[in-house]
């Protein structure tokens, strides 16, 4: 065999390779919208309103989607100064979509999420600061985008 044919087979590799290559990644297409500094007192508890944003177009499963298969909405909090009690989303709406044959559970638009937070007794006064995760899969009418986890910081000034 001819040095020449042998680069035939190696084009045809590297070319089906190329094409093989997932799409560039879309934007963001969930933002957290801004929360201010959070007063808790020792001993109390206090509640976190987390605002959330979807772009136009585009929904969020709920955090009880309709199918087994459908990723839900998920926000969780670490250990830390302050003691996560109870998440609470809002009331979802319902959408007749292409891809199911019954209506789904989703969150569009802009909406909030409210955790109610157990403050220690002995918490030492001072800030502090909550992390969290948002784990979310945003899809449209068509398709969705792979699923996404986003970080959630929230600033807490602690009194006695």
């Amino acid at each position: 065999m001819k040095a020449s044919n042998l680069n035939i087979p190696l084009l045809l590799v590297f070319s089906a390779t190329a094409f093989c290559q997932a799409p560039a990644s879309p934007g963001i297409v969930v933002k957290l919208g801004p929360v201010n500094t959070v007063t808790a007192k020792a001993g109390g508890t206090t509640k976190i309103t987390l605002p959330i944003l979807v772009d136009q177009g585009f929904h969020v499963n709920s955090d009880k989607p309709t199918d087994k298969y459908l990723i839900p909405l998920r926000l969780t909090w670490n250990a830390g100064a302050l003691e996560s009690k109870d998440v609470v989303f809002p009331k979802p709406e319902t959408a007749k979509l292409p891809f199911s044959e019954k209506p789904v559970s989703i969150f569009s638009g802009s909406f909030e999420i409210v955790t109610q937070f157990k403050v220690p007794r002995e918490a030492p006064p001072g800030p502090v600061t909550v992390l969290g995760k948002l784990r979310y899969q945003a899809c449209n009418d068509h398709e969705c985008l792979i699923p996404r986890t986003l970080d959630v910081i929230i600033p807490v000034e602690i009194s006695k």
